[in-house]
C-alpha cells in the first residue's frame, strides 16, 4: 500500500451571503474530491488544538502526524530549517515578512506578492544597515523572510501575524512584552531602509505596492522532531512551495522534491507538483503534496479567487492523482484536506475542525458522505477527530 496526503491549504470557509449562504467549498465544482467522499470515508479534523494559534505551521504538522501539543516550538525555526539556516542552542529565528504601510496602516502582508528577487535585494539592504552581532536577515521567497537572534533574545516576546490586521494601525499591532522594545526599534528602523529604496520606487511607478517595512512574528527555537520513520515505520516525501511545510518535511526526514513552476499563489504548477507525486510514489511509502493558493485567495478576501483555487486544485491536483494510482500496481489511499479554514470574509485563519476525506483503491465499505465540503462531510463515518491521529488512521485502515 501507498499513501498520498493532499493539502489544499485554507480551502475550508465560512457561509457567504453573496453565495447564497453556501461556502466557496461548496459553491466550487470539485468533481475529483466529491468522489474521494463518495467512494471512502469523511468527516471533520481538529487540525490546531484547543489554545494555539491557527497557523499553517501548527495545522500541517498535524496532518504530518506530528503533535502540535508536544512538537511545536515556532513557525519561524520550519522556516529556517528549509533554508539551510542551522540553529544553535540559543538561537531565534524570527518570520520577517516584508508588508506595505500607507499611512500608519497594514495594507498588505506580501507587499503586493512581491517577487524573491526583488524582496532578496530589499532584505540585503535592511541587513546590511541593521545586521549586526546577534542579529542577522536572510532572505526567502517571495515576502517571507527571516531574522535569527542570539542568546535567546525575543524567544518570549508578544508578536501578531501580519495576515490578521490588515487594515489595523501599524502601532497598535507591534511587538509586545519581553524585549519588545528593541524589536519594535528594529521595525521602524527598517521603514527609513527601504522607503527610499530604488527597487521600492520602481515598484511605486509600476503601480505595485512597496515592501517599505519590515514586520517580525512566528518566532521560536528549533524544534526535536523523531524521523517519520521512526514513528511509522514509512518513508516519505513532501512537495510545496512554502518554506515552513518544506521545513516540516525536513525535521520528519522527508525527502523534499522541489516542482517547478511551484510558486505558493494563484499561478502555480497545480498539475506538475501532483506529476511528481506520482513519480515519488514509486520509491516512497507516503507523499504528501501541499497547495498554499486557495489561503492566498482567503487572505485577499476574494472569493472568486478562491472557487477557481479549489477548482484548480481539484482537477489538476487530485484529478492528476486519482487516474494516475489506478494505472498503479499498488493499492494506493489517499487522504485529501485543507489545513484550516480562511473564510474570505475575515481573510485570516480560524481553528474550526475541517473536512476531511480517506480512499483507498481498495475500499469496499464507504460511508454515507456524498461530497467534500464543510457539510457534506458530517455524514461521513468519523465524525471529529484529532488531525494528528489521521496518519495512524490511514496506516490501520488501509494496509
Amino acid at each position: 500500500m501507498k499513501y498520498v496526503i493532499l493539502i489544499g491549504d485554507g480551502m475550508a470557509d465560512e457561509p457567504l451571503a453573496e453565495l447564497g449562504g453556501i461556502t466557496v467549498l461548496q459553491k466550487a465544482k470539485t468533481p475529483n474530491m466529491d468522489y474521494i467522499a463518495a467512494h471512502g470515508r469523511a468527516g471533520l479534523a481538529q487540525t490546531v488544538p484547543e489554545g494555539m494559534h491557527p497557523g499553517s505551521d501548527v495545522a500541517n504538522m498535524s496532518i504530518v502526524g506530528y503533535d502540535p501539543k508536544k512538537y511545536y516550538s515556532g513557525r519561524a525555526p520550519l522556516e529556517a530549517a528549509s533554508m539551510g539556516i542551522q540553529l544553535e542552542a540559543d538561537d531565534v529565528a524570527f518570520r520577517c515578512n516584508l508588508i506595505t504601510i500607507e499611512d500608519g496602516i497594514i495594507a498588505d502582508y506580501s507587499s503586493g506578492h512581491i517577487s524573491s528577487e526583488e524582496a532578496s535585494e530589499l532584505i540585503k539592504s535592511v541587513d546590511a544597515k541593521l545586521g549586526k552581532d546577534g542579529i542577522s536577515f536572510y532572505p526567502g521567497i517571495s515576502y517571507r523572510h527571516l531574522m535569527v537572534t542570539k542568546n535567546n533574545f525575543g524567544s518570549k516576546t508578544e508578536c501578531t501575524p501580519p495576515h490578521d490586521v490588515i487594515g489595523e494601525k501599524k502601532d497598535d499591532f507591534m511587538p509586545k512584552g519581553k524585549d519588545s522594545e528593541a524589536l519594535c526599534e528594529l521595525i521602524d528602523a527598517s521603514m527609513p531602509i527601504l522607503k527610499d529604496h530604488p527597487l521600492n520606487l520602481k515598484r511605486i511607478a509600476a503601480g505595485k505596492r512597496p515592501g517599505n517595512s519590515i514586520w517580525l512574528w512566528g518566532q521560536g527555537g528549533a524544534p526535536a522532531f523523531p524521523l517519520f520513520k521512526e514513528l511509522y515505520g514509512k518513508t516519505g516525501a513532501i512537495i510545496s512551495a512554502v518554506d515552513l511545510v518544506k521545513g516540516i518535511g525536513i525535521y520528519a526526514g522527508f525527502d523534499i522534491i522541489d516542482v517547478p513552476g511551484a510558486t505558493g499563489y494563484l499561478d502555480t504548477n497545480y498539475k506538475g507538483k501532483a506529476e511528481y507525486a506520482l513519480e515519488a510514489l514509486k520509491d516512497h511509502d507516503f507523499v504528501i503534496v501541499h497547495v498554499e493558493a486557495p489561503d492566498e485567495a482567503g487572505h485577499m478576501g476574494d472569493a472568486k479567487a478562491k472557487i477557481q483555487a479549489i477548482e484548480d486544485f481539484d482537477e489538476k491536483v487530485v484529478g492528476t492523482v486519482l487516474q494516475g494510482i489506478r494505472s498503479m500496481d499498488e493499492d494506493v489511499t489517499i487522504l485529501v484536506m485543507p489545513d484550516h479554514p480562511t473564510p474570505v470574509h475575515l481573510r485570516t485563519h480560524t481553528s474550526e475542525p475541517i473536512p476531511f476525506a480517506i480512499y483507498s483503491t481498495n475500499e469496499k465499505q464507504p460511508d454515507s458522505a456524498r461530497a467534500f465540503n464543510e457539510v457534506d462531510v458530517r455524514a461521513g463515518s468519523y465524525g471529529v477527530v484529532y488531525a494528528a491521529d489521521l496518519v495512524k488512521t490511514m496506516l490501520q485502515r488501509h494496509t
